[in-house]
């Protein structure tokens, strides 16, 4: 493995280790690329506070930090800047706006809430509800009209416990829209390492049925995230299995409306 392009910060408030003791384990762990894709901040209406994510006056020195690493070990690794960012329609304008004054590289998608995050569905809440799987779909589809994203995070985050068949559905035309727009699927290795609900196999068997394009992702948490040769391994075993298209990098998207 090179190349990861999903990593946090102590800034989101469920992360640890700084950022120089993550791409230290990093270069320790042969990867040629490091992106880091915190949690990004949202400027939320009504004074609401999120507490899974970095707040806007903490996203300066967020940028600072990491582009003061990737001069420092620029003969060591090549480091990115980029945010973990849901689709939130009612102010995802409005971050763009306020993240084009400074110089992220990417955003990767993750659709962590339903809605606007306020009092609405965690999308990794296990639900028999056909309304919740559809709205999930319908949301990164939306998503993704916007152009703004480099690749979709653990899409399989979804934990829909009802009707097979309505689950093959909704997911498979989500790994159709993901081709349309040329947007990489990521096999997720917290989930791997954890033993989280995802990855689904299900999923993965549509997906390579619908011949996605994917990438691996670490997801990192901690910088012994970076120590992933057995979750390599059962990542590899998951792509051999269902005939998946494996990239060994992606082009980045710079995020504009």
């Amino acid at each position: 493995m090179k190349v990861n392009y999903h990593s946090h910060t102590t800034r989101c408030h469920h992360a640890a280790g700084t950022e120089r003791e993550y791409v230290e384990a990093a270069i320790e762990s042969g990867l040629k690329v490091l992106g880091f894709s915190d949690h990004t901040p949202y400027p939320f209406k009504d004074g609401y506070v999120s507490r899974i994510r970095m707040g806007m006056d903490e996203l300066e020195d967020y940028v600072n930090t990491v582009l003061a690493l990737r001069d420092e070990y620029r003969n060591d690794i090549e480091i990115h800047l980029g945010l973990e960012v849901e689709y939130y329609p009612a102010v995802f304008s409005d971050l763009v706006k306020a993240v084009s004054e400074y110089p992220i590289e990417y955003f990767l998608l993750a659709q962590h809430y339903l809605g606007n995050e306020q009092g609405d569905v965690y999308s990794g809440t296990a639900t028999e509800d056909p309304a919740t799987l559809i709205r999930y779909c319908h949301q990164l589809k939306d998503a993704m009209d916007t152009g703004c994203f480099t690749y979709l995070a653990h899409p399989d985050l979804i934990r829909f416990m009802g009707d097979p068949a309505l689950y093959d559905t909704h997911m498979r035309q989500l790994c159709r829209n993901a081709n349309a727009y040329k947007l990489p699927l990521e096999i997720n290795f917290l989930g791997l390492c954890e033993n989280r609900h995802y990855p689904n196999e299900t999923f993965w068997k549509i997906a390579g049925e619908e011949n996605c394009d994917v990438i691996f992702g670490i997801d990192a948490h901690k910088p012994t995230a970076f120590k992933y040769a057995e979750t390599l391994q059962k990542a590899h075993a998951l792509v051999k299995k269902y005939g998946l298209h494996l990239l060994e990098d992606v082009t980045l998207r710079r995020p504009s409306l």
